[in-house]
């Protein structure tokens, strides 16, 4: 079963439908203990990183990462549920993050924000994720984004800089993008990570 963490923030229903794709049983729960049970858990996320970091604080589902990581258990981050994997975030001030990966995530230098559309990604290291589509292109909504490197793997994405738009790290799974809104590419993806199941 794949769990869709519901703390208030994300797109649940279109993720819902996203992952069902697999042939997976898919529940949105803000139920810890099937958080931490599922086979698979998917952590959403749009907004602001201290908003969805007050939303994980209040049902305290940051340790059910941290406990799932540590177990080997499949967990992917998506937009800025990838954002909160990191130890800090720089919207509006700073925020401490649920801090599996350090590093900061800020403003992207760039002449229009936000990076909003289609963009290409480029891989570094051995990639599970991207298997079958490595050259393809993934739908963006962000002003913010992590810009050191993390995991086995990587997918760096250029908008006015490189920045770091997916990540593989062993049962941790992260990407900037929206894989649940870019089509036959994002479902690819999604079916790739569940795979792992």
């Amino acid at each position: 079963m794949i769990a869709i963490l519901d703390y208030g923030s994300g797109n649940l229903r279109s993720a819902q439908r996203a992952f069902a794709t697999t042939g997976h049983e898919v529940e949105i729960t803000s139920d810890l203990d099937v958080a931490l049970k599922a086979d698979g858990l998917v952590v959403p996320g749009v907004g602001a990183f201290a908003a969805c970091m007050d939303g994980i604080n209040k049902i305290s589902a940051a340790e059910v990462i941290r406990e799932r990581t540590r177990a080997g258990k499949p967990t992917i981050g998506i937009c800025i549920g990838m954002q909160i994997l990191f130890s800090d975030g720089l919207e509006h001030g700073n925020h401490k993050g649920i801090g599996i990966w350090q590093g900061e995530v800020s403003q992207l230098d760039a002449p229009i924000l936000p990076h909003m559309g289609w963009n290409t990604v480029e891989i570094t290291g051995p990639t599970q994720l991207f298997k079958g589509i490595e050259k393809e292109s993934f739908y963006f909504v962000h002003s913010y984004a992590a810009k050191k490197s993390v995991g086995t793997s990587q997918a760096w994405t250029t908008h006015g800089e490189k920045f770091l738009s997916a990540a593989e790290d062993g049962p941790l799974c992260a990407t900037q993008f929206h894989p649940e809104k870019s089509g036959r590419a994002g479902l690819t993806l999604i079916a790739n990570w569940s795979d792992r199941l």
